[in-house]
């Protein structure tokens, strides 16, 4: 009897792997496991809406009737420990096995940790579950105080959300800038000054020397320059890592990720892996990535699926990504790491602005705020390898340039 295909990872990522699936046509058995015991849900709104509400609940991404009608065994609160490669079988913290013929590994990624001083205090926390976001909700309600340390995208979006509750917020950031490993300046200093107009405190170029506490509870965070910031919660917002061990105790090759090829294999073809914890060969900028979105993690799942059906594809998917800070909703498309010129359209004062990425003539990436048309359409463009000049882009007609060049393109491939 065949054991199917055996997801590890009920997140985006693995949810999507399972319907897609069924979707391409594969009747054998499919088995999602995953460690939490709860129905997978969208992880975005966690450290947005959320927090907001002490009645919300978490977002499923399917009913469980779906699981139920497409015939996928769901294997929930069970912890994978171990990979027997040659007998194709997975072992089970409990002590059960399960086995499988093909197997993606959807592992996803977790909170860096910051050890410091005081880590141990109560009141001190990262957000990856849902379980976390209860834990983080449940404390800010009586939290006057609150420090986030990391100017990332997470910690800025629960910042964002604490201050607009009222809370004192404050952030320490050891970069220069906020958000610095993903935007443009011209971003992060917007990002920065419409905080700090909300009542949010930044320390940039700051790191913290320990954390201080109150009968085990944490109360203040002591910085590099010698500042006492009172503290009734931290919340510790550093980046996160790929969860590798399984792929690494199973000899996978692994490097910031597990390695996959074009079509989500690993080292090992009959394991695959895709979402937060895969590197691969990006397409457009010809380097190693390990990108971090609902998109990377929903589209991969997608590929992988048609691989293990039988059609071989390269992923060639154009990356884009959002996040909701307070009143921006900035959304990114491509690698804006890519570009050698930025040119900026909209008006940054009315917060509607976009920042269109170069490489030469060619464009690469665009990053907005409250412009949601140039994300779409950039979208668009990118899958089609066309590029506005940067004249175009700053002007403001891209719906009207990007019609007219397909108008173009439909006319020579009927020539």
């Amino acid at each position: 009897m065949s054991d199917g295909v055996v997801i590890v990872g009920a997140g985006h990522a693995g949810v999507q792997a399972a319907a897609s699936l069924r979707e391409e046509g594969f009747a054998g058995p499919v088995t999602l496991v995953g460690d939490e015991n709860e129905l997978p849900y969208h992880k975005p709104p966690l450290s947005k809406a959320f927090l907001k509400e002490a009645e919300a609940k978490p977002q499923v991404l399917r009913a469980e009737a779906f699981y139920t009608g497409a015939g996928i065994a769901l294997r929930f609160g069970e912890r994978v420990v171990g990979i027997d490669r040659a007998a194709r079988r997975l072992e089970l913290a409990g002590g059960g096995r399960l086995g499988f013929d093909r197997l993606i590994l959807a592992t996803g990624s977790r909170p860096r940790s910051l050890p410091l001083a005081g880590g141990d205090l109560a009141g001190i926390f990262s957000l990856r579950t849902v379980a976390d976001a209860r834990a983080i909700r449940e404390h800010a309600a009586g939290a006057a105080d609150v420090v986030v340390l990391g100017g990332g995208f997470i910690g800025l979006e629960i910042a964002a959300t604490l201050a607009a509750g009222g809370r004192r917020v404050t952030v320490v950031e050891a970069q220069a800038r906020l958000l610095g490993r993903a935007v443009a300046p011209f971003i992060s200093a917007h990002v920065a000054g419409r905080l700090a107009a909300g009542g949010v405190r930044l320390l940039m170029q700051t790191t913290v020397e320990r954390l201080e506490g109150s009968a085990g509870r944490v109360a203040a965070v002591v910085t590099s320059a010698g500042e006492r910031v009172a503290a009734e919660m931290v919340l510790v917002g550093v980046g996160a890592v790929p969860v590798t061990e399984l792929a690494e105790s199973a000899g996978l090759a692994t490097g910031n990720g597990i390695r996959v090829d074009a079509q989500m294999r690993s080292s090992v073809p009959e394991i695959l892996a895709i979402g937060d914890a895969v590197n691969y060969r990006h397409w457009q900028s010809g380097t190693d990535v390990r990108l971090e979105s609902v998109q990377n993690a929903t589209d991969q799942a997608r590929l992988a699926a048609r691989t293990i059906t039988g059609r071989e594809e390269p992923y060639m998917a154009v990356p884009w990504f959002w996040s909701d800070i307070g009143d921006m909703k900035l959304q990114m498309v491509g690698l804006p790491g890519a570009g050698d010129r930025t040119v900026v359209a909209g008006d940054a004062a009315e917060n509607r602005f976009s920042v269109f990425h170069y490489q030469g003539p060619v464009l690469t990436a665009i990053e907005s705020v409250n412009r949601p048309a140039d994300h779409m359409l950039g979208r668009k463009m990118l899958a089609a390898g066309f590029s506005p000049t940067p004249e175009q882009a700053a002007g403001g007609e891209l719906k009207e340039i990007i019609a007219r060049w397909q108008q173009t393109a439909a006319g020579a491939a009927a020539e």
